[in-house]
């Protein structure tokens, strides 16, 4: 789903969840390959975060262009990493995941969900202590980078530069065991409110999850359900597996929800909430 104006939050992760940073150059080398893409491409970066094995961003796209600026963010990278460990091959894990936020009601709180994730995960105690994240820039901890917009983040919580600062940094900590503002999504890629999702059903139709996968992208001689579903030992993998059969094997989740003996919005929420 593309259109001029459009707020995504982007994750991308590891082909076979490998580290797709084996150092902080190759951190470097992410951001300076993003910065470069923003330009070429006119997007706009709202916030960011690397991890181990997968990154965050949270990108408007003022010329509606997502799709071929991922193309050279995720690319480009990939042959930059490649070239410089001598490795070949996907260095991703399949195409990166794109939910369509609005705007208004739920910028802020996807802004903070990325800057905690190194929390959440358990590397650091706060956001501030950890440097691949935008948080110290847009808390005016540090420099911000000129391709990293922190006026508009700033500028919902005061038009007075110190105080926005400060009440950005309150509202971050205040609540860092927040619950995931994605758990609010029960179908589709779509994050807002019934009103801005029937908006988006009217305008572009089918969400982009339940579209037909193209041929060359499944499985060759994928395997079926049965045979997917059969080694999944747990909750855990039986949700891994869920992601493997509509994303590698191009099943459909109404088709996967029917074999597993699920309501569709259940397999829905698992699949959103899988990385």
């Amino acid at each position: 789903i593309q259109y001029p104006g459009a707020l995504y939050h982007i994750t991308a992760r590891g082909n076979a969840y490998q580290n797709i940073y084996l150092d902080d150059k190759d951190r470097r080398i992410f951001l300076r390959n993003l910065a470069d893409c923003l330009r070429t491409h006119r997007l706009i970066c709202h916030a960011y975060c690397l991890m181990g094995n997968h990154y965050h961003l949270l990108l408007e796209t003022p010329e509606g262009n997502l799709s071929a600026g991922m193309r050279d963010i995720n690319g480009k990278y990939t042959q930059l990493f490649n070239a410089r460990h001598k490795s070949v091959g996907h260095l991703l894990q399949g195409r990166y995941k794109a939910f369509l936020i609005e705007k208004e009601p739920y910028f802020l709180s996807v802004a903070r969900y990325i800057v905690l994730n190194p929390v959440r995960s358990g590397l650091v105690k706060t956001s501030g202590d950890y440097l691949w994240c935008n948080y110290n820039a847009t808390a005016g901890r540090s420099r911000a980078p000129e391709w990293l917009m922190v006026k508009w983040t700033r500028d919902l919580f005061s038009p007075d530069p110190a105080l926005a600062k400060k009440q950005y940094r309150e509202f971050v900590h205040q609540d860092q065991e927040q619950e995931s503002p994605f758990d609010r999504i029960r179908e589709g890629t779509v994050l807002g409110s019934p009103q801005f999702i029937g908006w988006v059903w009217q305008e572009f139709g089918q969400c982009e999850e339940e579209k037909e996968i193209k041929t060359s992208e499944r499985m060759v001689s994928r395997p079926s359900l049965e045979d997917l579903f059969a080694e999944a030992k747990g909750k855990k993998e039986r949700d891994l597996m869920i992601k493997m059969a509509r994303q590698r094997g191009g099943y459909s989740l109404t088709e996967i929800a029917k074999y597993l003996g699920l309501d569709r919005s259940t397999v829905s929420r698992i699949y959103n909430q899988v990385d």
